[in-house]
């Protein structure tokens, strides 16, 4: 593992990488007909998926070490995620005295998911468009050989 430079960036760039292991091309360009079902739907299964923020588990790197360097370098946003879900200080206290690094980094992580997940979508959208303009391309040339073939 890595120290990260930001939870938004790691947890845009592993949940791109969860999106591309387990959908086509072809289902994601269905799916993206409508879009605010597929974040609803990717926030759902990514939310536990461990390699996205190790919520299932509890742990994103199975490494206490790890997890203390991730918060450590991005305390504004584990700070901001703490906040937005409600940890009472008194939890906080604990979290930091026991030195639950796991629980803070996998908190960080479930926090900036929604908009990590937006962000993974529109950076594939550019290759579903891709993908689709190739699509029809072959399907002119096929349309276009069995047209020379008829004649």
């Amino acid at each position: 593992m890595y120290a990260i430079t930001g939870y938004y960036a790691q947890v845009r760039d592993d949940a791109y990488d969860a999106i591309k292991e387990n959908f086509s091309m072809e289902e994601l360009a269905e799916k993206m007909e409508d879009r605010d079902s597929f974040e609803q739907e990717l926030n759902d299964s990514l939310w536990i998926d461990d390699s996205v923020t190790g919520n299932a588990s509890g742990s994103y790197t199975f490494n206490s070490y790890q997890a203390r360097e991730n918060v450590l370098a991005d305390m504004d946003t584990v700070r901001e995620a703490l906040t937005e879900f409600c940890v009472d200080a008194e939890t906080i206290g604990e979290k930091f005295l026991n030195e639950d690094w796991e629980y803070l980094d996998v908190t960080a992580r479930c926090f900036v998911l929604g908009n990590a997940i937006s962000e993974a979508l529109d950076n594939l959208q550019y290759e579903v468009d891709e993908w689709k303009e190739e699509q029809e391309a072959e399907a002119e040339e096929d349309d276009g050989s069995e047209e020379e073939s008829e004649i």
